[in-house]
Parts: C-alpha cells; sequence; structure tokens
C-alpha cells in the first residue's frame, strides 16, 4: 500500500505521531494475517478507511477466519502486542476484542468466519460496515472484494 493510500495520513489534525502509530499498527497486523493460513480476510473500516479518521478515531478491523476457534482465547493477542484488551463483545456473527495501545490508541479487532462476507444477500449489518468505509489489506481469494462489489451494486 502506498502512503497516499493509508488511514490517516492526509487526516487534519492528527499527530505525526499518531498516524504513525496508526500505520504500523495496521502494517503488523496485516503481516500477520498474511502469514496465518486461516485467515481468509483482513478489513480495515470505518473513518481510517475513508482518510477520515480524527484525533479520537480508532482502527477497526474485521479479521475473517476458516477457524474461529483458534480465537476463542487470548493467547494469540501477545503475537499482535495492540496493548491492553479493554473489551470483548458480540456482534451477532462477529465477535469484538478492543485493545488500547500505551498512548490510548483503540484498536477494535472484529473476528468472525467468511460467512460474514456472503453477498447473496449480504446481510444488513455487515452491509453498513462495508459501505461506512472499508479497505481490503490482506484478500488472497478475492471474497473482500466481491463483498465490497456486492455492496456498491
Amino acid at each position: 500500500m502506498h502512503r497516499d493510500d493509508r488511514t490517516a495520513s492526509g487526516s487534519a489534525g492528527i499527530s505525526p505521531e499518531r498516524v504513525a502509530e496508526t500505520e504500523e499498527i495496521i502494517d503488523r497486523v496485516t503481516q500477520w494475517a498474511a502469514g496465518r493460513h486461516d485467515v481468509v480476510g483482513l478489513l480495515l473500516a470505518g473513518s481510517c478507511a475513508r482518510n477520515a479518521a480524527r484525533p479520537d478515531s480508532d482502527i477497526d478491523l474485521v479479521l475473517l477466519t476458516a477457524d474461529e476457534s483458534r480465537y476463542s482465547d487470548h493467547a494469540w493477542t501477545d503475537e499482535l502486542a495492540l496493548g491492553k484488551l479493554v473489551r470483548t463483545r458480540s456482534w451477532g456473527p462477529i465477535g469484538e476484542r478492543r485493545f488500547a495501545t500505551a498512548s490510548g490508541l483503540e484498536v477494535e479487532l472484529n473476528i468472525g468466519s467468511p460467512d460474514w462476507a456472503l453477498t447473496n444477500p449480504v446481510d444488513p449489518g455487515t452491509r453498513r460496515v462495508v459501505t461506512d468505509g472499508a479497505r481490503p489489506l490482506h484478500d488472497p481469494d478475492a471474497v473482500l472484494a466481491a463483498l465490497i462489489q456486492a455492496c456498491r451494486s
């Protein structure tokens, strides 16, 4: 990804340090996801994906995995070093894990099965996430690309 295509690089009011931290976290999670055989897709969503992040914005990620049970405990979170786990919540087919870094940046990592990205029909909640801003970060089988295209139709 080129710097111009990034999350917060063009957003006004965000410190260079926050931009750098955001980009580093996104890069780290993307590389981690690409190295896992169970990961079907990683999507950046929300204001970061729209290049409209504000100083108080979080990083919203959706991780689709063929093996959700691998993420039922929190042992894997140490590999990502996203900070302190501050909240877990279920959003139907997606399970949220929210982390806070030492600087206060929050990272929302939502984990679900590839069924979250089904396109016939697209789930209304999934459509809201995608139409609010979505950018595939890891999409080896173009599952997320197909979802984004279906939401544009």
